[in-house]
């Protein structure tokens, strides 16, 4: 500032060379509002906030070729979205559908037949059923589509145990319900079936359903919903504490070369399937039955059905 200018003063000036406008005040203050107004303007512009885009449930449908999964689909959104035929593999690709019901959003998930690796013969199946397998891979929920007429074979069986080991929640649907000849004791021996070749994860829901007369539908979805919940859930430290210590004082782990294990401490961990630990002197000799016998314990007070879980044993 130029002591020269009288302090009531102020000089503006354009610099055409870099497009920028300075305000200069005197030393005694005056001008210093045009100073503050230049620099205020100077400032880059805030952007407007980004709203996070919100990122909603995904359920994969999934199962062998021709099972009735496009159908299903169809039959829930009462659209022909998906192509329908008899033809085995008429479904190529990974498909989302936007689906709101219950108050509840997701995105239903419509995926190519997965059959064994020896049965793929061409090079454009075989992309299909990876894309089958990473949307498996990256939904929350598989819902498994089997066909009641053909029964639960080992490709259902495998299809069923890769969810499983990517550690996702499962409902297992029986479609073409209505195909098969049944008496009072069908639905029950059916079912008693596919949990004897699941064993021992056996805590899965199994809903008999007809994609083309919609029989089901509704229910099946709302199992979904629930499993989806299920994954969600967290329990509370004390409470688990108070149920979990009570049931191993009940039946404590068996002695091990004469060593006793105490388990004084357990919680949920924060992940995003159900994990827990439990704190015990000598956890090396808490072997999978034990293990076994306390995630039983756990199902049997809370809900956890269609979805696994973890058990760790850590040295505190």
């Amino acid at each position: 500032v130029d002591n020269a200018m009288r302090e009531k003063d102020a000089l503006e000036f354009y610099n055409l060379g870099l497009g920028e406008y300075y305000t200069f005040a005197s030393i005694s203050g005056s001008g210093t509002g045009d100073l503050l107004d230049a620099l205020i303007e100077a400032f880059p512009v805030k952007p407007e906030p980004v709203q996070e885009a919100v990122v909603l449930p995904r359920f994969a449908v999934v199962g062998r070729p021709n099972a009735g999964k496009s159908s299903f689909i169809n039959a829930l959104i009462g659209k022909e979205r998906f192509m329908v035929t008899d033809i085995a593999g008429t479904t190529r690709d990974a498909i989302d559908t936007k689906f709101d019901r219950f108050g509840f959003e997701f995105n239903l998930v419509d995926t190519a037949g997965i059959r064994r690796k020896a049965k793929v013969k061409e090079d454009l199946e075989f992309y299909s059923v990876m894309r089958s397998v990473r949307a498996i891979e990256h939904a929350d929920i598989c819902i498994l589509v089997i066909d009641a007429t053909r029964g639960f074979e080992g490709q259902d069986q495998s299809i069923f145990w890769l969810a499983e080991k990517n550690r996702k929640g499962v409902v297992i649907l029986v479609n073409k319900w209505d195909l098969v000849e049944k008496d009072t004791m069908s639905t029950r021996d059916y079912e008693e079936k596919i949990k004897k070749e699941l064993m021992p994860f056996t805590d899965v829901p199994i809903l008999f359903v007809s994609a083309l007369t919609k029989q089901r539908l509704l229910k099946a979805l709302e199992a979904t919903v629930q499993v989806y919940e299920n994954k969600q859930q967290r329990i509370p430290t004390s409470k688990f504490n108070e149920f979990m210590l009570k049931v191993i004082e009940a039946y404590p782990p068996p002695a091990t070369k004469g060593k006793y294990v105490k388990i004084k401490y357990c919680m949920q961990l924060p992940t995003q399937t159900p994990q827990f630990v439990f704190f015990a002197n000598l956890p090396q000799y808490v072997k999978e039955p034990y293990k076994r016998y306390l995630e039983n314990k756990i199902r049997e007070n809370w809900d956890f059905s269609g979805v696994p879980i973890d058990i760790y044993i850590r040295e505190k």
